[in-house]
């Protein structure tokens, strides 16, 4: 279980993390003098305590203070790292929610960028507040395309993973290895839908095809998936792909294991999953399942060694979207580090075509054309509970992708960046 935890938050919430005065007037970047209001705020806007809070919440807030921490302990005596506060905001998965936190935190709370936000129209409309203020948003948990594609704007960063690359991966692996004909279960909004396209033209181009496909409520706050399963069959799919994450994700697995689907001739793909819904599930409700991960904590010894230090802090092992937060906050802390200053154009200037390796990024590019951080991801496979090891030790990756073919190429891209 998690320990340390931020509280439950159901208004706006602030966390500060006050370096200690004393050191010098500037590192190398000369940083002194240079930093709006004296200060450099980070906001995390999330779900604290619904669907998504498991694989992203509370956690994540903890992961970029972990990155605050070891950035302060990296540049003591530099000006840049004086005074680093974190604020925090529970969106509940709602975007005019998700818009009012933002303005709010970049206004009122004067934030130099957020991090975070799971539920692709909640991104959205913390993209739009980003471009409306220019201030930085880095986008780590929601999927949709949409933000560096006709909806990318100078001051979004999509950094972990998105609806191309799992569909690049996992759709086209499992249709390669013989399930030809899928049926599609999705949730209804821009997650859901982007994930459905993306994944029925990478089962195409494969080679295979949709046989069926059915869309559920999102958030599904009855937890009944019954509807959509049970009408699986009829359509005589090799494969139930299902695009649902967190909560949702959880509960649509039980049910189908409940329904003996897989006895049936249906198989499970998973579009986008999290080693925290293994662990929920367990890995026997799993087992052999192949997904496309963008970072995994046993992967090798330097992706240990911050795990270790994230379960000391939370208590569990950190999924991809933990590890994701504290990359990106620490490569924006280092950012304006170089840059000398936290101005958003000097910053996005730094940031623009940098190439980062780093535990998370590994062949790591931020690409200037649309702001997709491109990076190697994983194609992994769920192991039965009598391989696992140790606890949290579920995933065996299959093979590496390469971070260039990872994701969607700039010749397929609808990204116009200028100023939106």
């Amino acid at each position: 279980m998690r320990r340390n935890l931020i509280p439950a938050i159901s208004t706006l919430a602030v966390v500060s993390l006050l370096a200690a005065c004393g050191g010098g007037a500037g590192g190398p970047s000369g940083g002194g003098g240079k930093i709006s209001d004296d200060k450099i705020v980070l906001g995390v806007i999330n779900d604290q305590t619904g669907i998504y809070s498991e694989l992203s919440g509370p956690n994540a807030v903890e992961a970029v203070k972990m990155a605050v921490e070891d950035f302060k302990a990296k540049h003591a005596d530099d000006a840049v790292s004086k005074n680093i506060e974190v604020v925090v905001a529970d969106h509940q998965n709602k975007p005019e929610v998700a818009n009012t936190k933002a303005q709010e935190m970049y206004d009122r709370q004067q934030a130099d960028a957020i991090f975070d936000v799971p539920t692709s129209s909640a991104a959205l409309a913390v993209a739009g507040q980003a471009l409306a203020k220019k201030k930085l948003y880095f986008n780590i948990t929601a999927a949709t395309t949409a933000l560096t594609g006709d909806k990318c704007n100078k001051y979004t960063f999509h950094y972990a993973y998105d609806t191309y690359m799992l569909a690049n991966g996992t759709g086209t692996a499992v249709t390669e290895a013989g399930s030809k004909n899928w049926y599609i279960v999705y949730p209804d909004y821009a997650f859901g839908q982007d994930m459905e396209k993306s994944f029925s033209k990478a089962i195409e181009t494969s080679g295979g095809k949709v046989v069926g496909k059915k869309s559920s409520e999102f958030p599904n706050t009855s937890g009944d998936f019954s509807s959509q399963l049970l009408q699986a069959p009829a359509a005589k799919p090799d494969v139930l792909g299902t695009m649902h994450a967190g909560g949702e994700l959880v509960n649509l697995v039980k049910q189908y294991n409940q329904f003996k689907l897989k006895d049936k001739g249906v198989g499970l793909s998973v579009g986008l999953m999290f080693i925290t819904d293994i662990h929920s599930l367990g890995p026997d409700a799993l087992a052999g399942t192949r997904f496309t991960d963008a970072w995994y904590w046993n992967f090798d010894q330097q992706n240990r060694d911050w795990a270790d230090k994230f379960k000391e802090k939370t208590g569990s092992r950190p999924s991809f979207a933990h590890a994701g937060n504290y990359s990106a906050a620490m490569n924006y802390l280092e950012a304006i580090q170089a840059a000398g200053t936290d101005a958003s154009d000097d910053v996005v200037k730094n940031l623009e075509g940098k190439e980062i390796n780093d535990f998370f990024l590994r062949n790591g590019k931020i690409r200037a054309e649309d702001h997709r951080v491109i990076h190697d991801v994983y194609l992994a496979e769920v192991k039965p509970k009598s391989d696992v090891k140790e606890d949290y030790d579920y995933e065996k990756i299959v093979t590496t992708i390469p971070a260039d073919k990872a994701f969607k190429p700039l010749s397929e891209s609808a990204c116009k960046m200028g100023q939106g």
